[in-house]
């Protein structure tokens, strides 16, 4: 199969679109057609090897966690698909290998949920990775509650512009930090945009003045330092970018694949309540202009690596 693939460390230059092995399916496995890849800043924090410490390298590594296609294969023990289900994944194991930036990936029934019927593959794509980490973070980690006012940093981005949606969905009050050129983007979610940068706090305070419930942070940093002084008695704090978080008295959060959380988002896409902004698509063959169109770090939404159908 034709795949893009990376046998050493570095930039977008490691990666090689070339033939490579079919996978192999296991007895817990179904093998996918994939359609289509959301690229994530954790795909090219790995390919930079960031994630060392935690993720082992079997070289050559296939990047990309995220997917969106078509069972052609399940594994003996599987009795969840059939052949011709549209699924979605975050197909996350515990090493880098064998990712869905290819033609076809070897996933884990684990990682999988049927993919919403009214999403373009693209779309349904940029929901697994972003939706998990939105849903793990606001329902099971900050346990977000109706009329609870909840600040979510880079409210336009992947994962922000999902939890944005989300919170909303729960009775929360959302405040996002954003770009002035992104301000409509949040309020159309139905969030209230703040400018970052010098005077966060003061214009937060603005909106919240006795402080905010509960914090999703994924930028780190000052941002993560100024959040925690925006925090209203007994609020709560995560991260998933800064694992200081805990020296605040925070969370750090990291996704973990979750089939039966999957399916609950899948219902809430099918539902209209979450949806999916996909800014840019490229062909497989172009990943690294994916990879280095994310690294930009001003990424509206999702950037989606698409598969040819032939």
């Amino acid at each position: 199969m034709k795949a893009i693939s990376y046998a050493r460390y570095g930039g977008p230059e490691v990666l090689e679109y070339a033939d490579v092995p079919d996978p192999r399916v296991g007895p817990d496995s179904v093998l996918v057609r994939v359609r289509a890849a959301a690229v994530n800043p954790v795909d090219w924090k790995c390919r930079d090897g960031h994630l060392d410490a935690i993720l082992q390298p079997v070289f050559p590594v296939i990047p990309g966690w995220d997917v969106s296609g078509v069972v052609v294969r399940p594994g003996a023990a599987v009795t969840e698909f059939a052949v011709g289900d549209e699924v979605i994944g975050y197909v996350r194991e515990d090493f880098l290998s064998r990712g869905t930036f290819a033609e076809y990936v070897a996933a884990p029934v684990r990682t999988l949920a049927r993919k919403p019927r009214d999403l373009s593959h693209e779309e349904a794509a940029g929901l697994p990775l972003t939706g998990l980490t939105a849903y793990q973070v606001l329902v099971k980690a900050l346990q977000v509650k109706r009329g609870e006012t909840v600040l979510v940093h880079a409210a336009a981005g992947g994962v922000g512009s999902i939890a944005v949606q989300l919170g909303r969905h729960l009775g929360a009050r959302v405040i996002g930090t954003a770009s002035e050129g992104n301000h409509d983007f949040v309020r159309g979610l139905g969030g209230e945009p703040v400018a970052y940068g010098e005077g966060l706090a003061e214009r937060v305070r603005g909106l919240a003045p006795e402080g905010v419930d509960a914090v999703f942070d994924t930028v780190g940093g000052e941002a993560l330092r100024v959040s925690a002084n925006l925090l209203a008695t007994a609020g709560r704090l995560v991260s998933i970018t800064d694992t200081d978080v805990v020296d605040y008295g925070g969370r750090y959060c990291f996704v973990r694949p979750d089939a039966e959380d999957l399916s609950r988002l899948a219902e809430l896409a099918e539902q209209g309540v979450v949806t999916v902004h996909v800014s840019e698509t490229f062909p497989l063959e172009r990943a690294a202009d994916a990879h280095r169109r994310n690294q930009e770090g001003r990424t509206r939404g999702k950037i989606v690596v698409t598969v040819d159908r032939e």
